[in-house]
């Protein structure tokens, strides 16, 4: 009897937690970058559950899309400085040899700078590869594409891996990150999983707004 009502209990809790992390998923995808840093700086325990969701989710694929980047990573030079967008638990950085600056809004590991994604504690033209894995979250996408623009060196590399099903029209958006100052080098939409795409930096973004420029949000349904 012990053991039915500790399995029942589980399986409550797992409901219960799948809740939390479906309206933390949603916050993150509805509101600004802005707000996301605000909301994980007054509850930075929901910030470990959020991640802990997510990992499940991403735990059902057949690949992640952090060890793509980290295998391309490996192929180029290791002096390349890399900034890492939304870097949760510092896998990139743990896996490759190269200098990784890490963003995030709370600090899942002590490597984490904390701060909002569209305004990262670095100079202009400081780094040669900006990475956004998964991180493309907040309503503010063009604040946060025209902040790596301004960290990366002219002909860096931008790395976006991003859930395949948020791209409503992905030729819109590669045509939005031309007015973004980034040229497309490379895309992969074999997975259904997910797209990864690579830019490099052509010029400084251009004023106005970027139409195209847009990504659905990944919400999650209940299972």
């Amino acid at each position: 009897r012990s053991g039915r009502s500790a399995a029942l209990r589980a399986r409550m809790e797992e409901r219960l937690l799948g809740a939390r992390f479906r309206y933390l998923n949603q916050q993150l995808y509805t509101g600004s970058s802005q707000d996301a840093a605000r909301l994980f700086r007054d509850d930075p325990a929901a910030f470990q559950l959020y991640h802990r969701g997510f990992e499940r989710q991403v735990r059902r694929w057949p690949e992640r899309p952090v060890q793509r980047i980290v295998r391309y990573l490996r192929r180029r030079p290791a002096s390349l400085v890399v900034a890492d967008f939304g870097c949760g638990d510092c896998t990139l950085a743990a896996s490759v040899r190269n200098q990784v600056h890490c963003f995030d809004l709370v600090p899942l590991s002590p490597r984490v700078t904390v701060c909002d994604m569209a305004k990262v504690p670095l100079a202009a033209e400081s780094v040669d590869v900006a990475v956004f894995c998964l991180a493309l979250m907040g309503t503010n996408l063009q604040e946060i594409l025209g902040e790596a623009n301004r960290v990366l060196r002219l002909g860096g590399t931008l790395m976006v891996a991003e859930v395949a099903s948020r791209f409503e029209d992905t030729r819109a958006f590669l045509k939005a990150m031309t007015h973004l100052g980034f040229k497309t080098v490379s895309k992969d939409l074999s997975s259904s999983y997910f797209y990864l795409l690579e830019f490099a930096k052509t010029g400084p973004a251009r004023p106005g707004p970027a139409p195209g420029l847009r990504l659905r949000p990944c919400l999650y349904k209940r299972r």
